[in-house]
């Protein structure tokens, strides 16, 4: 995005003057919802007829006004909008909300939409323009907003930026009672000129503005969102992201393992991981990651803590968060020390811990025993506490407790509820002022602060963008095996022959061999694989498997573990490697790991270690390792060859990959191209 743009949109998102244009209900109601936020600057409604709206004198025409607005919302038809949007460019306005809908997100026979959306791309010209089809923004900390509806913000002095292609989705996310500060909710409609990546990134310029909320439904740009992580990462703003929709994949029969594996939101997931942004199933943990990143930022230790006065929770929590993947350090023995001293001998101590309720009511105590669960591994302590609905005034010294355990330890510590309508709003933001989290819902919870640790470095290196063309040509497994040996993959000894001249690869390569029909694209399905031949069965074995052609190659016999490694093209998001546990029990075992080109060597090894069949890479009871150098050297060699044919190769796969303890040699091999 340029410096230019970036200006025009912090003009438009932080406006002091504002025009209205058009007459009807949604118009009227830009200009009540702009004064009753507080707004404190000009609004000039716009309408060639009626003379006043909203209690403002209208003017005729944008060309009338008295200068140039920072924001218009322009609430006319599309076709109008696309003259208004040109009118506000020509005099030098800072941006436009187009409400309007019927542009290119329109379905269906009506190809208008498509063309009126071109128009309007031409008429903003170097003007910035959110939408169309969307409701507009509130910027909830300079009390300026153009939106034309009801919602929830509130004025804060700073918080999060919450970004989302659905308007209706933003309104219900406003309304939150979770004790979240939104400073900004902005809808981006079918972005037509100004993305979503680009709008985040103009508000990495408001240093008010603690972490950033992402519901996407599409990326686009792959670039721009590159360029968002590396400025958030730089800037210290963690992004979080929900990710919604399938995307896009290439039109591949599936012939191969990894296609049918990477399925449509793999992609999405690699490069979320790629980027270094957290990533959220549900509008609830999205919520409540902010939340927990504005309050104290990424959860930096792998371990939490737990203590509610409930053995019944104890065990909720610790089941949770297996589930997770979060982890419970057993306690120190200072940390044992101290809770020995403040909880008596009745209470048998662990992580999580039931303390009972000995101490209940007694705030200082209960603070002491908090704070003894805080401690270095621990990223985030939680005092599990669900407040009645009836009377919760025996319950102000859980909230004076977690204060001072924060205080006093200095720690990231938290207050869940159990069931998320049991945290009281009041009490929520009683305990976000005393810099403890209030946390809606053990699950949600749980899901933040797994979230909350996935805000890492992006990856440097920009993904590859593959090609576009149709890939409509399959290799021969020998082709594809000669093509990847030149690029470094090791490959057996083998000759493609006619079936009946199958016994003279006999005389020239040693036994036992491996024969295959060539044609086939699953020849284990169709029995045209058999291993363990001899020399003299090579006709037989050739005639019984029924092909005109077969491969006959040397046995591969020392193998400690079998891998699939496969690259298919993801118009969305680039091209994906799939390792994952190979040969026929693929798809059974769907043990795989995901990323996106180009990996480094470290990255596979971290893939690698990811599986579940890890142990047998690494030597299993009693069997030798698997030399992980030479599995990383095979899916270079791959990346190798993707890299070089990017605009036509859409699909390779290696499977199974024989790993031994001295060689990684790929028994079978697939590219599909163009």
């Amino acid at each position: 995005m340029s410096g230019q743009k970036k200006r025009q949109l912090a003009r438009l998102l932080r406006p002091k003057s504002i025009a209205v244009v058009g007459g009807g209900v949604w118009c009227a109601s830009v200009i009540a919802q702009a004064e009753a936020f507080g707004f404190d600057g000009a609004i000039w409604p716009v309408h060639p007829a009626k003379a006043m709206i909203g209690g403002h004198g209208a003017f005729p025409s944008v060309d009338d006004l008295p200068s140039a607005p920072d924001a218009a919302f322009v609430g006319v038809n599309r076709a109008a909008t696309v003259e208004v949007v040109g009118a506000l460019a020509r005099i030098g306005a800072g941006g436009a909300v187009c409400f309007a809908s019927g542009f290119s997100e329109a379905e269906g026979e009506d190809t208008e939409g498509a063309r009126l959306q071109d128009r309007l791309i031409a008429a903003a010209g170097d003007m910035p323009i959110l939408g169309p089809n969307c409701y507009g923004f509130i910027n909830a900390v300079d009390q300026a907003l153009l939106w034309p509806d009801q919602h929830g913000c509130t004025p804060v002095d700073r918080g999060v930026a919450i970004l989302t292609q659905s308007s209706n989705i933003a309104i219900n996310l406003t309304m939150q009672q979770r004790a979240l500060p939104i400073a900004y909710a902005i809808t981006c409609g079918n972005m037509a000129q100004t993305s979503q990546a680009e709008l985040a990134l103009a508000l990495l310029d408001d240093p008010r503005v603690t972490a950033i909320g992402l519901h996407v439904e599409g990326f686009g740009a792959l670039r721009e969102w590159e360029a968002l992580a590396e400025r958030a990462h730089a800037r210290g703003v963690p992004l979080v992201a929900l990710k919604v929709g399938a995307s896009e994949q290439a039109r591949i029969a599936t012939i191969s393992h990894t296609a049918s594996l990477a399925g449509s939101d793999t992609g999405a997931r690699a490069f979320l991981d790629r980027l270094g942004v957290a990533r959220v199933d549900a509008l609830p943990d999205l919520l409540e990651t902010l939340k927990l990143l504005h309050l104290n930022g990424p959860v930096q230790a792998p371990g939490i803590a737990s203590i509610s006065c409930s053995g019944g929770e104890a065990s909720l929590v610790a089941d949770m968060a297996q589930e997770m993947k979060l982890s419970f350090p057993q306690l120190t023995q200072s940390q044992t020390t101290a809770l020995r001293d403040t909880l008596g001998p009745m209470v048998a101590l662990a992580n999580p811990l039931d303390y009972h309720t000995y101490i209940w009511r007694d705030a200082d105590r209960m603070a002491q025993a908090w704070a003894a669960m805080t401690g270095d591994g621990i990223g985030m302590t939680l005092s599990i506490v669900d407040y009645p609905t009836t009377d919760a005034a025996d319950w102000s010294c859980t909230v004076d407790a977690a204060i001072a355990a924060r205080a006093m330890s200095g720690a990231p510590f938290g207050v869940v509820a159990t069931l998320p309508e049991l945290m009281p709003p009041d009490t929520a933001k009683q305990l976000a002022a005393g810099g403890v989290v209030p946390f809606h819902g053990l699950r949600e919870a749980l899901a933040a602060i797994a979230a909350a640790r996935q805000t890492n470095a992006p990856d440097p290196s920009p993904v590859c963008l593959p090609g576009t063309a149709v890939a409509e040509t399959v290799l021969t497994e020998a082709e594809a095996k000669a093509v990847l040996s030149s690029y470094g993959l090791d490959i057996p000894r083998n000759c493609e022959t006619a079936s009946t001249c199958a016994d003279k690869v006999g005389q020239t390569l040693p036994g036992p061999f491996a024969v295959k029909g060539v044609g086939l694209a699953h020849k284990t399905d169709a029995n045209a694989v058999r291993l363990h031949v001899q020399a003299d069965d090579l006709l037989v074995v050739a005639a019984d498997i029924g092909t005109l052609t077969v491969l006959v190659e040397e046995m591969v016999d020392d193998g400690v573990a079998e891998l699939l490694l496969g690259i298919i093209r993801d118009p969305a998001h680039g091209f994906v490697l799939t390792v994952g546990a190979g040969g026929v029990l693929t798809e059974v075992m769907q043990d795989t790991a995901h990323l996106l080109l180009p990996v480094r060597a470290a990255d596979i090894d971290t893939a690698l270690n990811r599986l579940r069949s890890a142990p047998l890479l690494n030597g299993y009871r009693g069997k030798p390792a698997a030399d992980r150098r030479a599995i990383v050297d095979a899916v270079l060699a791959l990346q190798s060859y993707v890299l070089a044919h990017a605009e036509t190769v859409s699909e390779v796969e290696v499977n199974p990959l024989i790993c031994t303890p001295t060689r990684a040699v790929a028994v079978d091999a697939l590219i599909r191209k163009a």
